[in-house]
């Protein structure tokens, strides 16, 4: 037996879409497939929420690593001024802290590593004070004092002309200082502390008529307790500085120089065997002496 095919019913078919729920067997099936999607509303704002909450919260920890910053920041500013405050009040109240400062300690260290090497100082001995008081014991007492040293000026003479000159101690240039006095009677140089001194003069003078046989001589010498005649010192002869044609003026110098050793009271003179030929220049014609 043959049936038409017509008669057998449809087999029911249920879709499935975003709402839920069969569908009706009396409805005709779709020959595509339709899914329905959540509704737009509630979707766009659960994202917003979502993006709110994320916004505020980084909002928060950058706020938190900003209080961060400037606490620290605040704390190590109050670190320096507490620090500054405490160096303020050291050095009010112990004026001679700074020589121990890092720096100055590291070169004390140096130099006492060089005074061990060159010196054979003993590493115990190496402080500064007992460095230097063992090496020159007198040096601290020098230092308080004040180094003796002069220097005198020519005077220009107008009537009598000395053998043995004077000087201008004050006039320019000139000065004396610590253990060294002038002697405006006599025009020596004294010292008043036993010693080694640099001693010098110069001398200017001005032959208005020169000839090849003029000459002069110039000389340092000391008078010293105890000794009845003077004690050269230094002595120079010049000769033979003219030209050859006699008649001219003509202009030349001598300058003595040397270290020597000075007694205390010693008093140190220069004489010239032409004074009248002396240079009425301050500067041309001077006398000094210092300690070494």
């Amino acid at each position: 037996m043959s049936r038409d095919p017509q008669s057998y019913p449809f087999p029911q078919v249920f879709l499935v879409d975003g709402g839920g729920g069969p569908q009706h067997a009396d409805q005709q099936p779709s020959l595509v497939p339709c899914w329905s999607f959540p509704p737009a509303q509630r979707s766009s704002g659960r994202r917003g929420k979502s993006r709110r909450c994320t916004g505020a919260g980084a909002a928060l920890v950058v706020l938190l690593l900003f209080l961060l910053v400037f606490a620290s920041l605040g704390m190590e500013a109050y670190q320096i001024h507490s620090m500054q405050a405490e160096l303020r009040e050291l050095r009010e109240n112990h004026p001679l802290a700074e020589s121990n400062t890092p720096g100055k300690q590291i070169g004390k260290y140096a130099h006492c590593e060089l005074l061990q090497t060159r010196l054979d100082v003993p590493k115990e001995r190496c402080d500064g004070s007992v460095v230097v008081s063992a090496l020159r014991p007198e040096e601290k007492k020098e230092d308080q004092e004040e180094r003796a040293a002069a220097h005198v000026t020519g005077r220009i003479e107008v009537e009598t002309f000395p053998q043995t000159l004077r000087w201008e101690p004050h006039a320019g240039r000139a000065f004396t200082s610590g253990a060294v006095a002038y002697r405006l009677e006599d025009g020596a140089l004294q010292p008043n502390r036993s010693g080694l001194y640099h001693v010098y003069s110069r001398v200017e003078l001005l032959f208005r008529d020169c000839s090849p046989s003029s000459s002069f001589v110039h000389s340092v010498f000391v008078r010293r307790a105890g000794r009845s005649a003077p004690l050269t010192l230094m002595e120079a002869h010049r000769a033979g500085f003219c030209s050859q044609q006699g008649g001219r003026a003509w202009t030349t110098e001598s300058y003595l120089a040397s270290a020597l050793p000075l007694q205390k009271s010693d008093r140190v003179f220069v004489n010239v065997s032409h004074p009248k030929y002396l240079s009425h220049s301050h500067y041309g014609n001077f006398f000094g002496l210092y300690e070494v």
